[in-house]
Formats: C-alpha cells, sequence, structure tokens
C-alpha cells in the first residue's frame, strides 16, 4: 500500500471531499468525531496531529504521535469515536499502517468495532438517543419507561419558568462569552467531583473555541443554550453532523440545581436536534444515571492497541496493561466505581475548600 503521512492543515480541498464521500459510503450515520473538519481543528491546536492518506485516498486515518513512537487517536482523550474512514471492504495491514506512520504501537479507547477486531481487548456500550422516528415517538417512548423521570423533568420546567424566568432555548448560539460561561462551570464541576479538568489543558480550550466557529452543512460546532427569563441556567457544547450530534460537554449553574436545568436541557436539545434532522445522540461511553435514564439504544465501543515488534512497543505493553484492566476493573464493578467516585469528590471539595 501507498501510505503517505501530513499534518491534518496539509490535505487538499479534493482529499476533504473525498474524506466525507466515505464518511458517508457505509451506509451509517457519519459521526462528527470521523469528520475531517474536527481532525482539520485539533491539528491547528495540536502539534502531533496527523493523518495517514492510504492509496491516494481509499482511507484516512488520523492520529496522534507521542514520545516513544506511541500512537493515540486524535484529540485524545475526547473523542467518542475513533478509527480509520476508508473504502467498504478495504483492508489495512497494522503493521504497515504503523510502520507507515512511524509508531510503535497505537492504543485506543473507543474504536469503530468493526475495524481492527483481533486487536480489541475489550468492547463497552455507549449510550445513545435513536430519533430515527421523530422527538415526539422518543419522548413518548422515554414517558413509557421512565416516567418518574420524564414527568418530574417538565413539572421542574414549569416550576422554573414561574420562579425565575420563562424557559427558552437556543440550538446554534455563537455566543462566546456565553460558550466561556459554560466551559468555566465546567471546569468547576471537574473540580468539584474530584475528576480531571479537562479544560486547564489550553489546547482543549482552543479546540472547542474553533470548533464553535464552524458552521457548515455537513459540521457544526453546536452550541445550545437553556435560559430563564435573562439569565443562562444550562448549556452543552457538542459537535454534529447532519444525522448524528454527539452530547459532549453538558453542564449547568449549579445555583439552579434543585430544578435539574441539566435534565430540562436536554430535552429541549432533543427536540432542537430532531427538528435539525438528527437521527441519533451519541451520549458517550460511561456509566452516569442521566445517560441511562435517557438512552434509547446503545452502541459498542472497542478496547486495545495495534503493535509492531519493538521494545517500545513492550514498554508501553507493561504500563497500558495493567492500567487498562484496573480501570476496567473500578468501572465494571459497582462497589468499587461508587467507592472510587465517592473518594473522588471527597478529594475534590476538600481542594474546593482549602482554595483561597
Amino acid at each position: 500500500m501507498k501510505i503517505e503521512v501530513v499534518r491534518p492543515g496539509e490535505l487538499g480541498p479534493a482529499e476533504l471531499e473525498q474524506w466525507r464521500v466515505l464518511q458517508r459510503a457505509h451506509g451509517t450515520r457519519p459521526n462528527p468525531f470521523l469528520s475531517p473538519e474536527y481532525s482539520v481543528a485539533v491539528g491547528e491546536v495540536r502539534d502531533n496531529a496527523r493523518v495517514a492518506v492510504i492509496d491516494g485516498g481509499e482511507a484516512f486515518f488520523p492520529f496522534e504521535r507521542h514520545a516513544a513512537g506511541v500512537g493515540k487517536p486524535i484529540g485524545a482523550g475526547l473523542s467518542d469515536l475513533q478509527g480509520m474512514v476508508h473504502t467498504p471492504g478495504l483492508e489495512v495491514p497494522p503493521r504497515e499502517l504503523l510502520k507507515a506512520c512511524d509508531l510503535a504501537v497505537w492504543e485506543f479507547d473507543h474504536l469503530d468495532p468493526a475495524q481492527f477486531p483481533r486487536h480489541h481487548k475489550a468492547l463497552h456500550p455507549s449510550p445513545i438517543i435513536d430519533m430515527s422516528d421523530g422527538y415526539e415517538s422518543y419522548a413518548k417512548d422515554l414517558a413509557e419507561r421512565s416516567n418518574k423521570i420524564y414527568k418530574s423533568t417538565l413539572k421542574k420546567e414549569r416550576r422554573l419558568s414561574r420562579e425565575v424566568g420563562e424557559v427558552r432555548f437556543l440550538f446554534d448560539s455563537p455566543d462566546s462569552d456565553a460558550l466561556r460561561t459554560l466551559l468555566g462551570w465546567k471546569s468547576a464541576q471537574y473540580q468539584r467531583t474530584g475528576r480531571s479538568d479537562r479544560f486547564a489543558q489550553p489546547w482543549i480550550v482552543r479546540l472547542v473555541e474553533r470548533l464553535h466557529q464552524i458552521n457548515t452543512d455537513v459540521f457544526v460546532g453546536t452550541l445550545g443554550l437553556l435560559y430563564a427569563g435573562d439569565r443562562l441556567v444550562a448549556g452543552n457544547f457538542g459537535v454534529r453532523t447532519e444525522d448524528v450530534l454527539v452530547g459532549w460537554f453538558p453542564t449547568y449553574d449549579p445555583e439552579y440545581a434543585r430544578y435539574s436545568p441539566g435534565l430540562i436541557h436536554r430535552l429541549h436539545l432533543c427536540r432542537a436536534s430532531s427538528e435539525a434532522g438528527v437521527t441519533l445522540m451519541d451520549l458517550g461511553r460511561g456509566e452516569k444515571g442521566y445517560k441511562d435514564s435517557l438512552k434509547n439504544g446503545e452502541l459498542m465501543v472497542a478496547e486495545g492497541r495495534l503493535a509492531r515488534p519493538s521494545l517500545s512497543a513492550a514498554a508501553h505493553w507493561l504500563t497500558y496493561e495493567p492500567r487498562r484492566r484496573v480501570g476496567n476493573l473500578v468501572l465494571g464493578t459497582p462497589v468499587l466505581y461508587k467507592t472510587a467516585d465517592r473518594a473522588a469528590k471527597w478529594l475534590g471539595s476538600r481542594r474546593t475548600d482549602t482554595r483561597p
């Protein structure tokens, strides 16, 4: 195979258009994380972002090249779907791909399960909201499955309108100040719950700001905002294609937590995205109560790695495999997960309490 590795920004208009065509060649709904717009945006904020162009455009493989020949998916730690975009039926030998990309290994945790199946270590469910039959059909089904949550959310929305101000929702807001407010809320949430603060990393902030500026027929950086009167109470920044929306960074103002503004926002987001033609909302891999309440289906994503024989690959295995197994053990064991979650929140509260 002829494999040429370039920076995302070096791809020409014809190559980008070919990438978009391949995204839609499989008869599936195109995911924004496998769109060229996403890879190009990451390339603008990450010097290690690359794309392998295979056989002149038969396939595109976006990745990041890290130290010691370790490769990761492009936008590592953020992407909810990873892998190649390729001509149906094309098979790319993993070792040949890694050699051309100058990688000893390529690790993944949200891989399209149809790709490199012999190299999967585990498959994980990723919850979705399927709105193929429209929002009203989804809402009716939600009311039947989770009537208490559905009715409670609508009741709290009416209460929010009475006590704070009339509820209104903006689907594709261009308001950069509101985006910065959401990022501040999300950052505080990460710290409060003891999670790693993604927005402490400048490149992630720059990436979100860059994606927010994109609004085309096939890719949009979507900023959905929920207001009560003139007060912003909840929001989400995500990315979408014409068919799929990823609810990437949902957050809300803790001052209004008693109204469950996050759930109110999510229902409005579902309705607005359905009206815009979206048929699938990807909630992302991870066990969270609100996802279990709102989902009506699941997709599977794969975890594992590609490797070619080398000292770097062996060294990577010694750290990667124990970390992967321990992480999956905690996530897959309710008692361990709850204990770890409580510990993380306690540490987060300690950091918050001691901050001047």
